[in-house]
This record gives C-alpha cells, structure tokens and sequence, in this order.
C-alpha cells in the first residue's frame, strides 16, 4: 500500500494507473474505459482506449504502453478495483519485475497525479457522453494517438517543488512550468540516446496540426455520444488554413470543445423579491444626478435617515447592484449617444469621476 506522500522523488517510470469509464452516467451493459498512465517524476502521461473492463485486455495495454514510452515501466501504483486486484496483473508484474502498489480505500487523494489526468486530459478532450461499441474504442486510440504527443511535448504543468507548513497555513512553492519531454531530457536518470531520440521526435511535430487532428476526433466522438452513425474522418494533411481561423473567433464562443455539453440556463427576466426600493428609486436617482460620487453606502444610509425603520441592513447590497446598473446605463448613454446634452453630461462625469 502507498499513500500520496510515499513517492520521494522516484526515477521515472514509476507510474500511478486508473481507469475512466466512458457510461455516461449509467455502469449498465457494456462501454468503452480508458487506461490513464501518469509519470510521477515527470509527468509523462499515456491514455489507451478499452473496448470493455477486462483484466487480460488490461494486462496487454501495459505491455504496449511499457513498448512505446521512452523510460521502463518500472512500477504501478492503482485503485483497488477488481481490474487491478487480480491474479492476472499480479502474475504480469511479477514476470516482468515491476512494482505493483495500491491506494488506500476511498482515498483518491493517494492517486492524486493521475487523478488530475483524468480531468485535465481524459474528461476534457473525450467528455463525460456514453461511448460503447469497438467504433468508439477505435476513435478513442486515435484520438490518444495524437494528444499523447501534443500533451507530453508542448503541454507544460506545474510540478510541487516543496510544502511548508507555517500555523494553520500550507505555503506550496512550485517549480516553473516544464513539458513533460523537458523534465526527461533534464533527468539524470535518462539516458543521452534516449534524450536525443526525444528532441529529434520534438522537431518533426507541429502542434497545429495535432490540434486540428484532435479537434476532428473529437467532432466524430461528439456523434458517437449522441447516437449518431458517423463515418471516421480520413487522415488527411490538416487544412491550417481553415483551422486558425477558426481559433481567431473560439475565445468569444467560451469553452468550444466539440465534447463539452453545456446546458444553457434560460434568461429570467422578473423579480423573486418585492422590489424594497420601488417607491424610492426616483429620490435615489435625483441624488444620483446631482452628485455622481456617492457610494451606494452612503445612499443607503441617508435612506435609513429619511424613512427610519424602512430598510434593513443586510439590503445595502441590493441598493449597489441598482446603483452599480445606473452607473452602467449612463456611461453607455455617454458613449451612444450624441445629443447636444452629451458634452455637457460628459463634463459631469469627469468633474465627479465615479466609484
């Protein structure tokens, strides 16, 4: 058993493991899993589409994954999963001499590495839709088979450099961002072949076109999930072209990831409460007009002056947002509008700048 605070700096290719399930909110029938492979020393992170949960499927997965990673596969560290605890991966370890651990019960934050993974990598480029079916397995391995070389070689993270406890206050330092290729090539435990092998593989990749090779796959995953019988996109030499132009206007869509499933949040456009500054709104706005520097706070109290008993405290807040959307209407009166009374409002405004 190993705890999150039992690595010590390990040499690379000690690994923590997991398994993501692609149900879509239900364990019923059968579906697709990924195999996520996390690098505690560097960060070097492997995915491998599952079509089904099965200790012998899972066994020849990490002897594909110890065949293409540019370290040994060294030991494991995984949940206590029946698809882990199991003769078959024991016998699988003890042959090949790797070090099988696991976590304790109902702790993830033992496998806190691969769990940030599994998030940051699985979660974001496949999503949380029900995948079933060798169709969907076969998208997932191609997918994976373009992010693992955009993650490790030009997505850089964090790494905790140390952790000091100063009362009741954890102060965490960390080291600067590196890639997961750049921690390799920088460790002593590496060989100079190995390196050289990394940075000559670095040099032939462009990142954008294995975001556009990602961005296609997930498009063709994305209809997967919704039931569609969708044909798998033909490699092809991306249309750079047409794919930068579309990261010119992704920033204004928010999160544009074909997989993300937002549900939009109808507009309400009433009141829940009694409007507590109906009758007096007119006298606040005179205020506002004669003097633009005044705080909602200070509104508010000479309200509470003028009608005593009236308002209570903890409304002061609702008071702000009115006089915080006043504020807001009238600067776009002053932009918009070009009336003879611009000027002269405008000469307000910056006599009396506001809050």
């Amino acid at each position: 058993m190993r705890t999150f605070a039992d690595w010590n700096e390990p040499a690379p290719g000690f690994m923590e493991v997991d398994l993501v399930a692609h149900c879509g909110g239900s364990m019923s029938g059968s579906f697709a899993h990924t195999l996520v492979l996390t690098d505690i020393a560097s960060g070097w992170t492997e995915c491998v589409a599952l079509a089904m949960r099965d200790s012998a499927l899972l066994v020849e997965a990490l002897e594909h994954v110890a065949k293409v990673m540019p370290f040994p596969l060294l030991g494991i560290d995984t949940d206590n999963g029946s698809e882990f605890i199991n003769e078959v991966v024991l016998a699988f370890c003890q042959r090949e001499e790797i070090e099988f651990t696991r976590s304790r019960p109902y702790l993830k934050n033992d496998q806190a590495w691969v769990e940030q993974k599994n998030g940051a990598v699985v979660r974001r480029l496949v999503g949380y839709g029900r995948l079933s079916r060798l169709a969907a397995a076969e998208a997932l391995s191609r997918l994976y088979s373009s992010s693992r070389l955009f993650v490790n070689f030009f997505q850089p993270s964090f790494k905790l450099l140390e952790k000091t406890r100063v009362g009741a206050r954890v102060r965490k330092r960390y080291q600067a961002p590196r890639t997961p290729c750049a921690r390799l090539t920088a460790s002593d435990a590496i060989d100079e072949a190995t390196k050289q092998r990394l940075q000559a593989v670095e040099v032939t990749l462009d990142p954008l076109r294995l975001l556009d090779e990602i961005r296609s796959m997930q498009h063709h995953i994305a209809g997967l999930a919704r039931g569609e019988h969708v044909h798998v996109p033909p490699h092809r030499d991306a249309d750079l072209d047409r794919f930068l132009r579309s990261l010119e206007t992704a920033w204004k869509d928010g999160d544009a990831r074909p997989t993300h499933a937002s549900k939009p949040k109808p507009e309400r456009h009433w009141r829940t409460r009694k409007d507590p500054f109906a009758e007096v709104w007119p006298k606040v706005v005179l205020w506002l007009e004669q003097g633009p520097d005044q705080t909602a706070t200070d509104l508010f109290a000479r309200l509470r002056s003028e009608h005593p008993g009236s308002f209570k405290a903890g409304q002061v807040r609702t008071l702000q947002r009115r006089v915080r959307d006043w504020r807001a209407a009238a600067a776009r009166r002053l932009l918009f509008v070009g009336g003879p009374d611009s000027a002269d409002a405008a000469g307000m405004i910056h006599a009396h700048p506001a809050e």
